[in-house]
């Protein structure tokens, strides 16, 4: 059975002192009052601090980034073995932002996303189209072909996955995919992940959607049977907009 999940990635936002005041809100918001799992994203600099103020709850934390290499002359990178040493459960690999300003390729991901297996953290990878590749309708080849990074990856490995899809065009625009389009989305990614991997790996794996989503939003989204969740962005900035999608379920 699929696990819902809730992933609030802070992007390079909030100090240590007011990540960790927003931390303690999101704690004491959370009334663990459904079996969603709450991930918190938020920059390097507060991953130590906020592993252990979540490390007597349900909440877990997860890295924005990593580098494929263990270790090296690599000035302002961060490995994934520092990461797991840390603490950190989950990682983000491919956010369409990394893509567009830092150029990230499908080799590099596939990299990142192995040291992070390597290191027993689970990746999240991000998906999604530009806007005028959806008005062109290659929206599902320009998915399509960034999912192909992951096509080295044995069956075993993938199912360790979570898929994101992040219509490039919905996020941070207050624009949002509507709920047919996103199910629409979320089912060819499915029956990619199906025709590549296996039916029952395709079955049981999280696909969040994140793209403007919001508390107002939510609910309608994730009544879609094929939207396991939602990796959020400015949302998850506010304790109570971020437990109130969460509540969405």
């Amino acid at each position: 059975m699929r696990k819902n999940r809730v992933a609030g990635n802070w992007k390079m936002n909030k100090s240590l002192q007011e990540g960790e005041e927003l931390t303690k809100n999101i704690i004491a918001l959370n009334d663990n009052s459904n079996d969603v799992e709450l991930i918190i994203i938020p920059p390097f600099v507060q991953l130590s601090s906020l592993v252990k103020l979540t490390q007597n709850t349900d909440i877990k934390i997860g890295s924005q980034n990593n580098h494929e290499a263990k270790s090296g002359a690599y000035t302002g990178e961060i490995s994934a073995s520092m990461l797991s040493a840390l603490g950190v459960s989950y990682g983000l690999v491919g956010h369409s932002e990394r893509r567009t300003y830092f150029n990230e390729t499908n080799e590099q991901l596939l990299a990142k996303t192995k040291a992070l297996l390597s290191e027993g953290i689970i990746p999240i990878f991000c998906c999604g189209e530009h806007l005028n590749e959806r008005n062109s309708n290659q929206h599902f080849v320009t998915v399509e072909n960034q999912l192909n990074a992951l096509k080295e990856l044995t069956a075993e490995d993938f199912a360790k996955l979570i898929i994101a899809y992040e219509p490039v065009w919905a996020i941070g625009t207050g624009e949002t995919a509507s709920a047919e389009q996103a199910q629409e989305m979320h089912a060819f990614i499915r029956k990619y992940i199906s025709s590549n991997f296996g039916k029952s790996i395709a079955d049981n794996c999280s696909v969040l959607y994140g793209g403007s989503c919001k508390p107002s939003n939510a609910k309608e989204l994730f009544a879609m049977p094929d939207v396991d969740g939602g990796l959020i962005g400015g949302a998850s900035l506010v304790a109570e907009d971020f437990i109130g999608i969460k509540n969405s379920f």
